[in-house]
C-alpha cells in the first residue's frame, strides 16, 4: 500500500522533472547492460544495451520538447506550442526503428560467426537490476501521462515498459543457450527483439502522425462532453428550449479542444444567451480538465453557414 501511495505521489511532479529523471536512469541502465553485455559477449544482451541508448536519447530530446510545448501562446503561434510532445513521439518511434537495424545487422554478422557465452551469472544479474529500474520507471510515467494528458510521457513510459519485456526474453534466451549449448539461439534471439522494439517503433510513429493530424478525442471522453450538455440543458429553466450540434473535438499534446454549436430561442437577448453559453463553457472544462472550448451561439431553426455548405457538399 505504501508503495503505491509512493508511485502516486512520484507521477504528480512535473513532466519536466520525470525526464530528467529518465534520463539518469537511461545512463544507469546504460552502464549495468552495457557491462552485461561485455562480460558475457552475449549478442542479445548487447542488444539490449543499444536500446537504452535510444532510452537517453528519446528521453532528452522529449525534455526538449515539453519545454517548447509549455511555451504560452505568441504572435507567431497564437495557438500554443502543445504540439510539439508528437515531435518527440515520432522521433523515438524513428531512433527506436533505426536501433532495431542495428542490432538486426550485428546479430545477422554473429549468426554467421557464432562464439561462446561467458560470466553469464554476473551479466544475467545486471540485466535483472536494470530492467528493475525501467519498470518502476515506467509505472511511474504512466500514471503521470495520465495526470499531465502528455503523450510524451506516456511514450516514453510505453518504450521503457517494450524495454522490460526485451529484457525479460533476453534473458529466457541466453539462460536457454547455456543450458543446451545452441550458439546460433543467441543472435537469433537479438534479431526476435529488434522486431520487438520495431514494431512499437512504428506505432510511436503512427500515434505522433495522428496527433498532428489534429485526431478526434478518444471516445470515453466524447462521451463525457455528451451527457455533461445533456445534464446541462435539462437543468435550463422550463420553456428555455437548447440544442447542441457540429461537436468537433481534438488533441494537441497536453491540451484538449472542443468546439460545438448552441442554439438558444431568437428572441432571448445577446446579455442572456452570452450568459448561459459561459456556463456551459465552464460545465465542460470541469467536466474534462484540460479542456478549451469555443461555443458559437446560434438562434433555434438556424445552422451556421459553413455547415449548411458542409451538408450541402456531402456524397
Amino acid at each position: 500500500m505504501s508503495s503505491v501511495l509512493r508511485l502516486s505521489k512520484l507521477s504528480t511532479l512535473s513532466p519536466r522533472t520525470l525526464l530528467r529523471v529518465s534520463i539518469a536512469v537511461a545512463l544507469v541502465t546504460i552502464v549495468l547492460k552495457g557491462w552485461a553485455g561485455y562480460i558475457t559477449n552475449s549478442m542479445g544482451l548487447i542488444s539490449d544495451a543499444m536500446e537504452s541508448f535510444v532510452n537517453l536519447a528519446s528521453a532528452t530530446f522529449a525534455l526538449a520538447m515539453i519545454t517548447i510545448a509549455m511555451r504560452p501562446a505568441d504572435a507567431d503561434h497564437p495557438y500554443g506550442h502543445h504540439k510539439a510532445e508528437y515531435f518527440s513521439s515520432g522521433f523515438e518511434g524513428v531512433l527506436i526503428i533505426g536501433a532495431a537495424a542495428a542490432i538486426i545487422w550485428a546479430a545477422v554478422v554473429r549468426l554467421l560467426s557464432p562464439q561462446p557465452l561467458e560470466q553469464l551469472g554476473w551479466g544475467l544479474a545486471l540485466s535483472v537490476l536494470s530492467s528493475a529500474f525501467n519498470g518502476l520507471l515506467a509505472l511511474v510515467l504512466f500514471r503521470a501521462s495520465k495526470v499531465h494528458h502528455s503523450i510524451a510521457l506516456e511514450a516514453d513510459a510505453r518504450h521503457l515498459l517494450s524495454d522490460v519485456w526485451t529484457s525479460a526474453g533476453v534473458l529466457v534466451g541466453v539462460i536457454a543457450v547455456a543450458l543446451t549449448g545452441w550458439l546460433w539461439l543467441d543472435p537469433v534471439l537479438a534479431i526476435a527483439v529488434a522486431l520487438n522494439i520495431l514494431r512499437e517503433g512504428a506505432k510511436l510513429v503512427w500515434r505522433s502522425s495522428q496527433g498532428l493530424m489534429d485526431e478526434a478525442l478518444d471516445a470515453e471522453t466524447q462521451s463525457t462532453l455528451r451527457a455533461t450538455l445533456a445534464h446541462f440543458a435539462a437543468g435550463v429553466p422550463e420553456g428555455a428550449q437548447l440544442r447542441f450540434d457540429d461537436m468537433v473535438t481534438r488533441r494537441a499534446g497536453q491540451r484538449r479542444f472542443a468546439d460545438l454549436h448552441m442554439h438558444v430561442p431568437g428572441a432571448w437577448s445577446l446579455e442572456r444567451a452570452a450568459g448561459l453559453r459561459d456556463a456551459l463553457e465552464q460545465a465542460l472544462m470541469d467536466a474534462v480538465p484540460g479542456l478549451r472550448v469555443t461555443i458559437q451561439l446560434l438562434p433555434l431553426g438556424m445552422e451556421a453557414r459553413a455547415t449548411q455548405k458542409e451538408k450541402e457538399h456531402s456524397p
